[in-house]
């Protein structure tokens, strides 16, 4: 593997504020409650990165194998991978203990969680993508960037599929203001800010 941002990399971190800020310029996202994970993808070879530089490629298989199917060929992308709780008459939910279970050592285990509590990878972040490294760029220009390599890297006839979930829709408002709050299966709080152009 031989990419322009390369393990270890420290992720940005979410960090606790007594009150949402409301200035111009902040995107709002979901504090996600699953595992901070950097993917790095070079062809085949795909590497799950914990924000303390650990390996998690083999606890997720499943992930690994949609990450070959839906992500740009060579690509650096911060997000997080969770366990969604998809239940008959009722609201998805995030489901920690459950993604916790996913950590096992027997290769066995590993395989079957993986059929019966598939988890899904939502991206937020663009770090590189080919040979350019988007480190520098402010959060804004690498957000516009994901969302168009994650566009383009699955044909339309093949439609994007569990369990890479694609993106994180940030936005601008702050949380509490739009009529459509809740509903969609995210968590309704904790909230991430992030300066768009940071």
């Amino acid at each position: 593997m031989q990419l322009p941002v390369m393990p270890p990399v420290e992720p940005m971190l979410a960090t606790s504020v007594p009150e949402i800020p409301t200035r111009a310029g902040m995107r709002y996202e979901p504090k996600w409650d699953g595992f901070r994970t950097i993917i790095f993808r070079d062809g085949d070879e795909v590497e799950l990165a914990s924000r303390g530089g650990k390996t998690m490629t083999r606890y997720f298989p499943e992930v690994v194998e949609q990450v070959r199917a839906q992500f740009p060929a060579r690509c650096v992308i911060d997000g997080e991978i969770v366990v969604v709780r998809r239940e008959l008459d009722a609201q998805p939910r995030l489901d920690f203990e459950v993604l916790q279970q996913r950590i096992h050592p027997a290769a066995s285990r590993v395989k079957l969680l993986a059929g019966q509590t598939p988890a899904d990878f939502i991206a937020f972040d663009l770090l590189a993508l080919d040979d350019r490294s988007l480190m520098a760029e402010p959060y804004e220009t690498r957000r516009a960037a994901l969302e168009t390599a994650l566009a383009s890297a699955v044909p339309r006839e093949r439609p994007r599929r569990p369990p890479v979930d694609g993106l994180d829709r940030g936005r601008r408002r702050p949380p509490g203001t739009g009529r459509r709050e809740r509903g969609r299966g995210r968590p309704p709080h904790p909230r991430r800010r992030q300066p768009v152009d940071g």
